[in-house]
């Protein structure tokens, strides 16, 4: 009996071919877990999205879009989109509520790692500029830690606050960033130039229902979420639009998750290329 051609020893060598390739070639198999390119997103409530997930939980909400463009690209390996952010979330709160211990330090075979933080950390962390940085640039040890082999990408804020307040908490992504000598993905830009073409396109709306006259109740009443009539876009801007505040909240709709996944998708997908190529 040939013992090369039984199956017991044709899966021995097998095996033994998996385990020189993990020795010899441990950056190949990183780069390929479960057959994808793993992504992991990091931010508050501008890359969570959780009034656009509720409004229309069947999305494809901002980590299946930016699948969907890359794959679009014909080019480029599989990937997989983890969005692990949260509203209301800042750095600090990452670490203190225990949740990035929870659910992002044990995430495995992470290859790209995008960070949008700076919001909410300056309006409640205290000595913001001071502690800001500081808080980044241990959240970059820990991610470097405990996902060795990812590349880190810290992000901008988009336009959120007035250009002003924008331009101090990205000055300070900048800084952190030359420090740690990383590249910075700064999604402001294509941001504020969307936003030209209609400066409320890209927000939706959410407004006290105590705010709106009480005539306009009934018309109001399927958008109603608790105490705030919430809508996705402008389908009641010819009928509310002129109450004073009703286009204050700035967290983006669908459309302005488009703009944000359509950014990534480019900037990602030259960094795929690259990396093809120097193969």
């Amino acid at each position: 009996m040939n013992l090369l051609r039984s199956p017991l020893k044709k899966m021995i060598a097998s095996l033994f071919v998996l385990g020189m390739l993990l020795v010899i070639a441990p950056e190949f198999v990183q780069a390929e877990h479960e057959g994808k390119v793993q992504i992991l997103l990091l931010g508050d409530s501008t890359a969570e999205g959780s009034i656009p997930r509720q409004l229309k939980p069947e999305g494809p909400h901002l980590e299946r879009i930016l699948e969907q463009l890359l794959a679009a690209e014909g080019d480029l390996p599989a990937c997989h989109v983890v969005n692990s952010s949260l509203s209301g979330e800042y750095i600090r709160r990452l670490f203190d509520s225990g949740r990035y211990d929870r659910d992002a330090a044990k995430l495995p075979g992470l290859d790209y790692i995008f960070i949008r933080y700076g919001l909410n950390d300056r309006a409640r962390r205290e000595k913001f500029t001071e502690f800001f940085p500081k808080d980044f640039h241990e959240l970059l040890a820990r991610l470097r830690k405990d996902h060795p082999n990812a590349l880190l990408v810290p992000m901008t804020v988009i336009p959120f606050a007035n250009e002003e307040d924008s331009k101090k908490i990205n000055d300070l992504v900048f800084e952190v960033a030359k420090k740690e000598k990383l590249d910075v993905f700064d999604i402001y830009p294509r941001y504020a130039t969307e936003l030209k073409k209609g400066h409320n396109m890209l927000n939706y709306r959410r407004y006290p229902l105590a705010k709106v006259p009480e005539k306009y109740h009934a018309l109001v009443k399927p958008f109603v979420s608790g105490d705030r009539v919430v809508v996705m876009a402008n389908e009641l801007d010819p009928i509310l639009g002129d109450l004073p505040g009703w286009y204050g909240d700035r967290h983006p709709n669908l459309a302005g998750y488009n703009v944000i996944a359509d950014e990534t998708a480019k900037y990602l997908a030259k960094i795929l290329r690259d990396k093809k190529a120097e193969k």
